[in-house]
């Protein structure tokens, strides 16, 4: 895989966008507890910590899970103190650097009387989490034939000047039609008309989308890791009690 990778040596709102989602232009669809967060469990799966190093952020996780509980989070892969890691995938963070965003002729907004639809494709395709409320986060377009719908791209983290471009997808038997980058571009139109820049995530083992990402202007900025975390404290406590 060929990519040039944005300088990553500063501090960047991307280093961990659901935070700086989920505490700024979505804060109305989160939980929070101290330093902790989390979408409501019918938006969006994802929960962030403001500090992946600051045990009172994992102390407000856990008060927010609960004793057993888990969360999806971001860039770690070892478990802080009263934790487990469940399972480990790795990603890649792409940004628009050249990216030609349009609108598309064909795409139409999708709403909630499309849900029932989305979440066909998305179990068909599996372009990764999409829940009963994920349609609200932003803009969805589909492309549909014949009446049914057979592409989908949309809106999913904002932080504060971003916008991911996320649920990418196209029913198998309609690919190899480009509708998927048509989508990428019409939802990108929508994003920099509000003077934002789109960025996207992909799985690392994903070089197709990645080499398909690239081709139309993204650029890699970071590579990085999705954990299932489970809060083992009060089971620990209840051992040595």
């Amino acid at each position: 895989m060929s990519v040039t990778t944005l300088d990553t040596s500063s501090s960047h709102i991307l280093d961990n966008p659901a935070w700086a989602a989920l505490t700024g232009p979505h804060a109305h669809f989160a939980e929070r507890i101290g330093h902790a967060a989390r979408y409501h469990q019918d938006v969006a799966p994802f929960y962030a910590v403001s500090d992946e190093d600051d045990p009172r952020a994992w102390g407000d996780l856990a008060a927010l899970v609960g004793p057993g509980g888990t969360a999806a989070v971001r860039g770690v892969t070892e478990a802080a103190e009263g934790w487990e890691v469940v399972r480990t995938g790795h990603g890649v963070q792409l940004v628009d650097t050249a990216l030609r965003a349009e609108p598309d002729p064909e795409a139409v907004r999708l709403g909630t009387d499309d849900v029932p639809e989305i979440l066909d494709l998305v179990a068909r395709t599996e372009p990764g989490p999409y829940l009963p409320r994920t349609v609200e986060l932003g803009t969805y377009l589909g492309i549909r034939h014949q009446g049914r719908l057979i592409a989908l791209a949309g809106e999913r983290l904002h932080p504060p000047g971003w916008t991911e471009i996320s649920a990418v997808c196209t029913d198998p038997a309609h690919r190899g039609r480009g509708l998927a980058t048509r989508l990428v571009r019409a939802v990108a139109a929508g994003i920099k008309e509000r003077g934002e820049r789109p960025f996207l995530h992909a799985a690392a083992t994903n070089a197709n989308a990645i080499r398909l990402y690239e081709s139309i202007g993204f650029t890699l900025r970071r590579r990085t890791a999705f954990s299932l975390v489970r809060h083992t404290g009060a089971a620990a406590l209840e051992e040595t009690a």
